[in-house]
């Protein structure tokens, strides 16, 4: 390997990678990030796919659920596999190897994982029966927006655990820090979490934030209506009140009108998110936010690998 890499430029080297790391994901059972992307996306939605892209209240929780599977599925990709060859790479970049190219062979082929574990989400929402809404804001179709905003989703997850597969030193590091990266992006999505004035700004660095934002204003989600205030009050329906039933003569009153899906969207004015205006402009901001995100990832893994031959441990 010491004289092929000698005389080999820096897309040659990364094109000899890309057919070493090809061969290793058929021939070593990596693929098996497909398949287990296709049970964690089923069981997700199976469980908030009914009311995904119909209420706000099920936009809001199945956006997050969808997020939290690309996100998962991300850093699962690649978060071992650079530091489980850590010592093989230092010796081939003392022979010649340029980390820039071992680094792009890696994303080139991180991205057509993610591409296809994109396709195996979108198919099982489509066999699930998720409403994916017709129009789309970007290209027409909601099918085509949602899909590159997932894939955004996962491939900027993948950088950020390719990163930190860059930063340490062993796999048993690498698992130890993955759970910590998914908490952070839990916890700094901005969706169910009240934070303090003080972390906001931290949400900025989260792809979990810009990822529910993106399908939020993909999803129409402040033309949806809003089913929490009619289930609230027909959980109450029955409690007397100074000899009669208030609530239930209301709702009998707005079925036999057939207002009831005018009141969901009443309710529903009081509870849109400016964050989630469905428009271009703010789409735009969102895929090219994860994008630089994952850009940043990339450069910290080029220059944490550069330096690896300073590493005695």
């Amino acid at each position: 390997m010491k004289s092929r890499l000698r005389y080999r430029g820096r897309l040659g080297q990364a094109g000899l990678y890309l057919g070493k790391f090809l061969r290793i994901f058929v021939y070593q059972n990596d693929w098996k990030v497909l398949p287990m992307a296709a049970v964690i996306s089923a069981l997700v939605v199976f469980v908030v796919g009914q009311n995904l892209f119909v209420t706000q209240e099920g936009t809001a929780t199945g956006t997050f659920a969808l997020v939290c599977v690309c996100i998962w599925i991300g850093f699962f990709n690649s978060i071992q596999i650079v530091c489980r060859e850590r010592d093989v790479i230092k010796h081939e970049h003392r022979s010649g190897l340029h980390m820039s190219s071992y680094l792009l062979a890696q994303i080139v082929l991180q991205l057509l994982i993610c591409i296809l574990q994109t396709g195996i989400l979108l198919m099982v929402c489509r066999y699930a029966g998720v409403h994916i809404p017709e129009k789309g804001i970007i290209f027409g179709k909601g099918i085509v927006d949602i899909g590159i905003t997932l894939f955004i989703i996962t491939f900027a997850s993948d950088m950020m655990a390719l990163m930190i597969s860059c930063l340490v030193h062993n796999t048993t590091t690498a698992m130890t820090l993955m759970p910590f990266l998914l908490i952070f992006q839990l916890i700094f999505s901005g969706a169910y979490f009240d934070l303090p004035k003080a972390a906001m700004g931290i949400t900025f660095l989260s792809i979990s934030k810009w990822g529910v934002i993106s399908l939020c204003s993909i999803g129409q989600y402040n033309s949806q209506p809003m089913v929490t205030l009619w289930n609230t009050l027909f959980k109450f329906r029955n409690i007397e009140y100074m000899g009669r039933k208030p609530l239930l003569e209301i709702i009998k009153g707005m079925e036999q009108e057939n207002r009831v899906n005018d009141f969901l969207l009443w309710s529903a004015e009081y509870n849109q998110n400016d964050m989630y205006v469905s428009d271009d402009l703010n789409v735009w901001i969102t895929w090219i936010a994860m994008l630089l995100l994952a850009l940043i990832c990339i450069i910290i893994a080029i220059i944490s690998l550069e330096s690896i031959d300073k590493d005695k441990r």
